[in-house]
């Protein structure tokens, strides 16, 4: 029997990745990111229940570009362009191929 996948899908990994990360190199701590996580999930879970998919990983996205914002690492245009360039690339991938962001960032 294989076992269950930790996350759903392969953004979810790489989203929990990255926050470790950064986290690790000294970014932010643990306790600050849980903080804010829960404020956001709070935010989120006033009107439903968050069920651990992409409604949870979204919740995790927007702490962490609000943190990234905050501490002045990211601007937040940089990160709204950035978020339009990998919705194009994913709309014009086939499924089933992996996604491909274009090398250069400016437009």
């Amino acid at each position: 029997m294989r076992p269950e996948p930790a996350f759903a899908a392969p953004w979810h990994a790489q989203l929990f990745a990255l926050t470790v990360y950064l986290n690790e190199t000294g970014v932010f701590t643990w306790p600050d990111w849980a903080t804010r996580f829960g404020a956001t999930l709070k935010q989120h879970g006033l009107d439903r229940e968050l069920n651990g998919g992409d409604d949870y990983f979204a919740a995790w996205l927007e702490t962490l570009e609000a943190l990234l914002t905050d501490s002045g690492l990211s601007e937040a245009q940089t990160l709204a362009d950035m978020r339009a360039k990998w919705e194009a690339a994913y709309l014009r991938t086939p499924h089933g191929q992996p996604v491909h962001l274009d090398q250069t960032f400016s437009d």
